[in-house]
């Protein structure tokens, strides 16, 4: 697996669910105007983005391991503080934020307890911690249906249920055992119009995450049959996939 990725893969893999979805996290959040949020694992920068919006440059902070996202979201947002670091070992000083948050991250943390303390450290006691993760789990993640027809013809494949926080009421175990308090969960849903099965399709031999680095490793039969069953699986074009994610909210 791999998000040492352009920018422009990553935004063109996920950034149809990313961006809108990091308006959804901003309001669980509580972020508002007047207050200062780190965006942890801020890939290109879609909450970024949000959080921008809401607070302005100079009240933003973001931090990646990849240096190809950190140059892309220096580039695109020249007034927020962005750093190369990772969640497990955040290169902040305790109590510098009031909200901490991580979209679509947590499930990718080599250790998610620490990574999710990390972020409590370094909010203002308090202040908010926030995340969200896919329901790969229960099917409402907008991977599903590749990883389905994945498992269709390959059933030994891992694929990307059993990552942390993807199935309900775990990222919230995950938030109490980092010593969160007074935490919430709720789920946040988006959609996406696809104009045809190659939009769709795509993005996924791109090399992206697990889903992109599954297909980068089929050769060119066994890839066409998962392009094959894909496209069995989906709906005729244009069609519409609304994607789930579970998120939890707790107090530094």
């Amino acid at each position: 697996m791999s998000f040492e990725v352009s920018a422009e893969a990553y935004g063109r893999f996920m950034g149809r669910f990313s961006e809108p979805l990091a308006a959804h996290l901003a309001d669980a959040a509580g972020v508002v105007t007047g207050t200062r949020a780190l965006d942890v694992g801020c890939g290109p920068g879609a909450l970024t983005a949000e959080l921008v919006r809401r607070l302005g440059p100079e009240q933003v902070v973001a931090v990646d391991p990849s240096e190809p996202f950190v140059a892309a979201a220096r580039q695109r947002f020249p007034g927020v503080e962005v750093v190369q670091g990772v969640a497990e070992a955040l290169p902040f000083a305790d109590d510098v934020v009031d909200h901490a948050i991580a979209q679509l991250v947590v499930h990718f943390m080599t250790d998610p307890v620490r990574g999710l303390a990390e972020m409590a450290r370094v909010t203002r006691p308090g202040g908010v911690v926030a995340a969200c993760v896919w329901d790969h789990a229960g099917g409402g993640s907008p991977l599903s249906a590749f990883w389905q027809a994945v498992h269709d013809v390959d059933p030994d494949a891992p694929g990307e249920r059993t990552l942390p926080g993807t199935r309900e009421g775990h990222l919230a175990e995950l938030f109490a055992a980092a010593g969160l308090h007074d935490v919430e969960s709720s789920v946040l849903s988006v959609s996406a119009e696809l104009a045809s099965f190659d939009a769709w399709w795509e993005p996924y031999t791109l090399g992206v995450g697990p889903a992109g680095a599954y297909v980068a490793r089929l050769d060119d039969e066994r890839r066409e049959a998962l392009r094959r069953r894909c496209a069995e699986l989906l709906p005729d074009a244009p069609f519409e996939v609304t994607a789930s994610a579970w998120c939890a909210v707790g107090r530094a």
